[in-house]
């Protein structure tokens, strides 16, 4: 079990880079003091150069700065990471690309004005006394041997920590593995995964790097961010719990409660069937799996709902048997005969079927006070 991992959530930088997203410094704020309240203690919250209402929400999230480490992103250009640290940021990260497709059509540069570059801005806020994370983005097209180059170079200038961002999400886990290890191979520098979901792996992508050393991790509520998102906050500190017995602090209990309101400020509900949050991850309605539930609840859920802020629900529709019927009912299915459950369960998947959903509770019972009509 390792107990030196660290969570950084980005929901706020990266994440708002969603297209379509754009929060208010209100909402900004409110979903920080969330984050700070469930239990993270590293925060990226935006971007410093951006000014205006950007600002004025970074100012308020630096009255927390004694609770939590908060990291302003910046690009690699010195005025920026200058006013990152005139803000008051203690941390900053500097984001610069090492692959030849990047360097050539993002920042038109080569790589020995990379390396100068990385170096005389780690040293720069170095020499401020900050926390320095810098980038090494899109390490999925850099060839391994100049990304170990990289490494050496800005650790021996003195940075703090190095993210790998996969910045277009082509790497497997396998491949984000090796260039971890590769790393760890010529120096120790503190690394972080940056992990995109275009290929649906960020999550598995984010595990295999902490396999392979990674000590930093970046996560985003949802999982959102740019084009398929990021690693997903709620997977990722479930999946630590689940497999590998790493708690890293985190309310659990507030994980549900965090998606909703990160799905309501950005204005994009999460999916039915997002892991760990979604409101289908503890609805149940086909027969079997309604029977085990009411037997016993692990029957079918990895874990009891409440222990992520969810709810159970047992839901009545196409594919349900007579025992949910029966159960949603309570007092007023009592005293209906086997054969006039029979029938209602063919009306049920009636409706159901012209409905293109589930019968609600309100129906089942008007379904149901006809059939016990019919049966006097």
């Amino acid at each position: 079990m390792r107990d030196d991992l660290i969570l950084e959530d980005t929901t706020l930088r990266d994440g708002e880079q969603t297209p379509g997203v754009a929060l208010s410094a209100e909402k900004k704020v409110k979903i920080f003091n969330a984050l700070v309240d469930a239990g993270v203690r590293w925060i990226e919250p935006g971007i410093p150069t951006m000014g205006g209402e950007e600002v004025k929400a970074l100012k308020e999230m630096l009255e927390r700065r004694d609770e939590v480490t908060l990291i302003g992103w910046n690009r690699g250009v010195r005025s920026d990471v200058q006013k990152t640290i005139d803000l008051g940021f203690r941390a900053v990260h500097i984001g610069l690309p090492t692959s030849d497709n990047h360097l050539k059509n993002s920042v038109r540069r080569d790589r020995a004005w990379l390396l100068a570059t990385a170096q005389d801005m780690v040293k720069m806020a170095k020499d401020q006394g900050c926390f320095v994370s810098i980038s090494a983005e899109d390490i999925g097209r850099t060839e391994i041997e100049f990304l170990k180059e990289y490494a050496v170079a800005v650790a021996e200038a003195g940075a703090d920590r190095l993210r790998l961002s996969d910045t277009i999400g082509i790497l497997s886990p396998s491949q984000y593995a090796e260039r971890v290890r590769a790393i760890t191979g010529v120096c120790d520098i503190d690394l972080q995964a940056h992990c995109h979901n275009d290929f649906g792996l960020a999550v598995a992508n984010t595990l295999a790097a902490i396999e392979a050393g990674v000590r930093y991790f970046h996560v985003t509520v949802n999982g959102i961010g740019e084009r398929a998102g990021m690693a997903d906050l709620a997977q990722v500190v479930m999946s630590l719990l689940q497999w590998y017995d790493v708690d890293l602090g985190i309310d659990t209990g507030r994980l549900t409660a965090l998606s909703r309101l990160v799905s309501q400020a950005c204005g994009f509900p999460s999916s039915p069937w997002q892991p760990i949050v979604g409101p289908n991850v503890f609805a149940h309605e086909s027969g079997i799996h309604t029977t085990g539930m009411l037997r016993d609840t692990s029957t079918f859920e990895p874990f009891p709902p409440d222990r992520v802020g969810g709810e159970r629900k047992l839901l009545v529709g196409k594919h349900s048997g007579r025992g949910v019927i029966a159960h949603a009912l309570g007092e007023d299915g009592a005293g209906l005969e086997a054969d006039v459950l029979d029938d209602l369960l063919r009306e049920v998947r009636a409706e159901a079927i012209a409905t293109g959903g589930t019968v609600p509770a309100h129906r089942l019972r008007e379904m149901a006070g006809k059939a016990r009509a019919a049966q006097r």
